[in-house]
């Protein structure tokens, strides 16, 4: 995906309302302050393994952004910010950084914040779900506002690489976009103090995904593109977390699925249901391939699965009826057989 906005072609007089409305598009509600001279500016994005990166270039500006209302801790995002030119300076919370060329923070989006600079300036915002940053990261308290130097060793390799992002975002494949944020991260995370490996996330995203995919397995549209979309991380990218526990995502759905409805199958409060009823309302779309997946993993029919059930309850109610009779008749001879 890619988007562009430029104020070039714009007459001087609807350069700034033009430029305020596409910003708030991407950033929310923010206050932006421009000198008395003729203003120039252009946002270009793009994407890559299913996060956002936004170029802005402009002339001099300062601006004041806050929250929106439906900030919470699952949409709550974070903004690795990339100077490209210029000088500029970010407020939040109190912590002010001055950014250089190549110079690279954080910023945490659910708080409000400011920049300022006065001069032209580029600068690249990658924008990243929190819960992925903590995931990378491997922290629960990401830095905010921490200036990693874009001049020398990593911080320059960091600033370099997610440039080359950018720019080859839309000619890249799934596959080397996800290897090319994997990398960027782990340069990231180095820089931050820390070093995660892939290994070590899998499992934090392996969670997450159960968790939707059990949220949701009742709906039959359930497919790995709205999953990853839900996620934050790409189709392909999804595939390759979930192949280390040796299944497959569509498994995984199915398993669930199957399960779900061998419980309620043997369940004698679902007894009015039919068999099909119960598969369609875990996601199931067709009996005839319902009833095969479901000899497939239990090795019976859903049919003779549910008559046995059936009958092992009631020989189970049964046997414990037989034991309350005996256990009462017991107790009446007990307390007539004790001595006056």
């Amino acid at each position: 995906m890619s988007q562009s906005f430029s104020t070039e072609a714009l007459p001087a007089s609807d350069r700034i309302d033009a430029w305020q409305w596409n910003a708030q598009q991407i950033c929310g509600d923010c206050r932006i302050q421009l000198p008395k001279s003729s203003f120039h500016g252009s946002i270009e994005i793009r994407s890559v393994d299913g996060l956002r990166l936004t170029r802005f270039s402009s002339t001099p500006l300062s601006f004041w952004k806050w929250p929106l209302d439906t900030v919470t801790a699952d949409n709550r995002s974070c903004i690795v910010i990339t100077q490209i030119a210029g000088v500029r300076r970010y407020l939040q919370n109190g912590v002010s950084v001055l950014l250089k060329p190549g110079d690279t923070t954080v910023i945490d989006s659910g708080s409000p914040w400011s920049s300022s600079c006065v001069t032209n300036c580029t600068r690249l915002y990658f924008r990243v779900p929190r819960w992925i940053m903590e995931n990378r990261l491997r922290t629960t308290e990401v830095p905010i506002g921490r200036r990693v130097c874009g001049s020398t060793g990593l911080g320059a390799t960091l600033s370099r690489l997610s440039q080359s992002i950018f720019e080859e975002a839309e000619r890249m494949r799934e596959d080397e976009g996800a290897v090319a944020v994997d990398a960027y991260f782990e340069i990231l995370a180095a820089c931050m103090g820390g070093s995660p490996t892939v290994g070590q996330r899998v499992p934090d995203l392996q969670g997450r995904i159960r968790r939707f995919i059990d949220a949701h397995l009742s709906e039959p549209t359930l497919a790995a593109d709205e999953i990853a979309c839900a996620i934050g991380i790409s189709v392909r990218h999804l595939h390759r977390v979930f192949a280390v526990t040796g299944r497959t995502l569509g498994d995984c759905i199915r398993s669930r699925r199957l399960e779900n409805c061998r419980c309620d199958l043997a369940n004698p409060r679902s007894r009015e249901r039919t068999i099909t009823e119960i598969a369609f309302s875990w996601g199931f779309n067709d009996s005839a391939h319902f009833s095969h997946s479901f000899r497939k993993q239990f090795g019976i029919s859903p049919r003779t699965f549910r008559t046995q059930s059936a009958t092992r309850g009631r020989d189970t109610l049964r046997a414990e009826m037989r034991e309350v009779e005996v256990g009462d008749e017991g107790s009446f001879e007990f307390r007539h057989s004790k001595p006056n």
